[in-house]
């Protein structure tokens, strides 16, 4: 009998509860996925992000093969343990990685390190490029990036894919599609582990038919569930929203649905009206780092003056360690200091409003009022202060 199983639990118009069953246990959904790019959720412990109740983290093949390596982890036996885990794990195949360095969004921190700007190389063999620690050459064609997924030990596994930006031409568009198409098939030919399944990516810009066209072509692979890719990658908001809903409704009602790395909190609530499951986003932690902290009257820089002498907590509403025993006034005393602590603190906080947001969207749905939550929420997040 499989380890792993989904299934439909209840739904309010296209929102939906789900369950994934993994080896490492249980996913309820919607979900969001805190992100441990190199095997660790910035600033937080796996004991944080159990008191956050995260049910699964996400983890990076690009950066995860660069150090601490594939053999390291395959002798190791996988990053669950490396890193003290138990519950499941998504890896990103490592293909917006690359696309992100060859587009530049790193740029100075390669330049900061003197390393080369011309990164990458990418055709229908796979993808070439260059260390961003060392400048060493690492070719990784679709069957390297299934085999290091496999050493981490991933239970859910994304197939290599090309993300091109959103308003790229059609015809090169539709080259990232067939291309990825192929790598898709060498993909599921290279995936041996039974304790792993793969996801498949739906590629197509913002254009409505090439995403109905590549959909199709991806679904004919039958694989445990999908995801939407290339979006927040160039369009604005309401192209990136008509492209997720109408991509949404291409994918099959009895498989997750995951999208890749779009994550405000107004994002997690339209995405679960669109009928998606899963999300990821590196926000939460970066901004928690920048002093910006989500709460349910909105977001707050914590750096603002008002707070030096606000004794009450960050919110009300939340349970949290970081709400339950520190003030607004300490919070930013933490901040204004540099303080190590206030990155523990900040991150633990928004991670958990995160985790709370789609576990109330989830029991809204049960109760079939998912509709007033999300007005409600939307409400919440215009006051910003």
């Amino acid at each position: 009998m499989s380890d792993f199983s989904f299934s439909l639990d209840h739904h309010d118009d296209h929102a939906r509860a789900c369950t994934i069953k993994t080896p490492h246990g249980e996913i309820t959904t919607p979900i969001f996925m805190p992100v441990g790019t190199q095997g660790s959720v910035k600033a937080l412990a796996p004991d944080d992000l159990n008191h956050a109740r995260a049910q699964i983290i996400l983890a990076n093949t690009y950066h995860l093969m660069l150090r601490p390596g594939k053999n390291f982890l395959k002798e190791y036996g996988g990053l669950h343990k490396f890193m003290s885990w138990s519950k499941p794990i998504l890896t990103d195949s490592g293909g917006f990685q690359v696309f992100s360095l060859g587009q530049g969004e790193p740029r100075s921190k390669i330049r900061a390190q003197n390393a080369p700007t011309n990164l990458v190389k990418i055709d229908e063999h796979g993808v070439i490029f260059k260390s961003y620690i060392d400048g060493s050459i690492h070719p990784m064609p679709p069957e390297e990036s299934m085999a290091i997924q496999m050493a981490i030990g991933s239970d859910i596994i994304m197939a290599l894919d090309i993300c091109p930006m959103a308003r790229a031409p059609r015809d090169e568009i539709r080259k990232a599609m067939h291309i990825t198409s192929q790598w898709l098939v060498r993909c599921k030919q290279a995936m041996t582990s039974e304790k792993s399944r793969l996801f498949g990516i739906v590629q197509g810009g913002i254009h409505e038919d090439l995403r109905r066209e590549h959909a199709q072509q991806v679904l004919e692979h039958d694989l445990f569930g999908y995801a939407i890719g290339g979006l927040s990658v160039g369009e604005d908001k309401q192209e990136m929203w008509q492209t997720a809903n109408a991509t949404a409704q291409f994918l099959p009602s009895n498989k997750p649905r995951y999208l890749m790395g779009v994550g405000t909190p107004d994002d997690i609530l339209d995405g679960i009206k669109a009928g998606i499951d899963m999300f990821d986003c590196v926000m939460p932690t970066r901004n928690a780092r920048n002093g910006s902290l989500f709460t349910h009257h909105g977001k707050v820089s914590i750096k603002a003056s008002r707070f030096a002498q606000d004794h009450g907590a960050l919110d009300e509403f939340c349970a949290c360690y970081t709400c339950k025993n520190f003030s607004k006034a300490y919070l930013r005393h933490l901040f204004m200091t540099k303080e190590i602590l206030y990155y523990r603190l900040a991150s633990l906080h928004n991670i958990s409003y995160y985790l709370k947001l789609t576990q109330d969207a989830r029991q809204a749905i049960k109760d079939g009022c998912f509709g007033q939550f999300y007005e409600y929420r939307k409400i919440c997040h215009q006051h910003l202060t």
